[in-house]
């Protein structure tokens, strides 16, 4: 994996997180694989903070890395949960 690609921009949809790269790529990954961004409001999920490593949401206590993503891995801090890419 290009550890060189970073995230540029962060939107969202009704079911979807859609994170632009910097070769180009759009990922789109399911709000469900991460419930604190499934259950924020608007204005939380726009207190996003894009760093060299990654996605970052203080108020929502969220960090999610672009390698993670990369390699279709949601929120992996609930023990003995699953999340399978689609």
């Amino acid at each position: 994996m290009n550890s060189s690609v970073k995230a540029t921009s962060v939107r969202f949809d009704q079911d979807s997180m859609w994170v632009d790269l910097s070769d180009g790529r759009t990922l789109g990954v399911p709000l469900a694989w991460f419930p604190k961004l499934l259950h924020a409001t608007a204005g939380q999920r726009s207190g996003v903070t894009i760093s060299t490593r990654g996605l970052h949401w203080e108020e929502l206590d969220e960090d999610i890395s672009v390698a993670g993503l990369l390699a279709g891995r949601g929120d992996m801090t609930r023990r003995g949960a699953k999340v399978e890419a689609a």
